[in-house]
């Protein structure tokens, strides 16, 4: 144990996620130790070329209390090939290493999973909870529900405490993805088809998500192994109060004309993009109350988010 302090592994390191949690965890007096794919220099380190049911972790856990598991496959170009990749690292590569770190002797779990494993909409329906039965779309967000479905049965026969952490659409300097794409639309002032969306989504600074997995490490559950969480910012709001917002953070004018929302689905659909008419169009409200109850409370608002995101990239 590095000068006795305690010692956490995160997978997934070098990602948009893991440079924003690793200082923050380094921060609040853990010694971090980095699961990167590729070797970075200085600090402590363990390379992990691939993450699967085989991979050997008996160095990266020697000593380790606690383990922050990020490291994912998230998309695939031809996804429909690519079923058993997900399986291997999402489904099989998680529990491997749950297992391992059990074995190890560590003490705390965080998965970090996806809000997709409710669906992509909760249209008509009341905000997604913990409880409900999931639903989940697409091989990732299927893969993260077997995932998650085998944590739960790990833990009933384990000392290792496991928190199950659902996000929605992370934001934050260095995401990619939907937010790197608004972000550039409304960098180039280009006139989105939004005005006329009615919805409601919930949304995650990544400074918000990095706080809960801090504070979850620091308040586990002495009644229970396994927990789950929905997390998000405190302000879910419309797709073009979002970009209102965007624009408001990095100063630039909004330019927003109307287009109804069936026309737009007509047309994404004819593109073979329904996931992202889902979610630039359909609702996606989650109810945090859980997590808010374990004493977290979101450490920024959705401008001093977005502030910071686009602070960070301009600099």
């Amino acid at each position: 144990m590095s000068e006795n302090k305690p010692i956490v592994l995160v997978t997934g390191a070098s990602g948009f996620v893991g440079r924003h949690v690793v200082p923050a965890l380094a921060r609040e007096g853990w010694s971090v130790r980095r699961a990167v794919r590729n070797p970075e220099g200085g600090g402590d380190e363990v390379v992990i070329e691939t993450i699967g049911p085989e991979t050997d972790w008996r160095a990266a856990l020697d000593g380790v209390d606690a383990v922050v598991h990020l490291a994912a496959r998230v998309h695939h170009k031809n996804e429909e090939h690519a079923v058993q990749l997900y399986r291997n690292v999402n489904i099989a590569g998680t529990l491997h290493l749950a297992r391992c770190a059990a074995a190890a002797g560590v003490r705390q779990f965080i998965f970090v999973s996806t809000v997709l494993v409710h669906g992509r909409s909760n249209e008509g329906r009341a905000p997604f909870s913990e409880n409900d039965v999931l639903t989940p779309r697409g091989l990732y967000g299927m893969s993260k529900a077997a995932a998650e479905a085998g944590l739960r049965t790990l833990a009933r026969d384990s000392d290792m405490k496991i928190s199950v952490v659902r996000p929605p659409l992370v934001y934050g300097a260095g995401a990619k993805g939907n937010f790197a794409l608004l972000t550039r639309a409304v960098d180039l002032g280009l006139p989105l088809p939004f005005a006329a969306i009615r919805n409601q989504r919930a949304f995650l600074a990544v400074q918000n998500l990095a706080s809960f997995i801090l504070h979850r490490l620091g308040h586990p559950d002495p009644a229970s192994n396994f927990e789950i969480f929905l997390v998000a910012d405190r302000e879910q709001v419309s797709t073009p109060e979002f970009v209102t917002h965007l624009a408001k953070a990095s100063g630039k004018r909004m330019r927003m004309f109307s287009v109804p929302p069936g026309a737009l689905g007509t047309l994404l659909g004819a593109m073979g993009r329904q996931d992202t008419y889902d979610s630039l169009v359909g609702s996606l409200e989650l109810d945090i109350s859980k997590a808010i109850a374990t004493g977290w409370q979101p450490q920024v608002s959705l401008d001093e988010g977005l502030r910071l995101a686009l602070a960070a990239q301009d600099a």
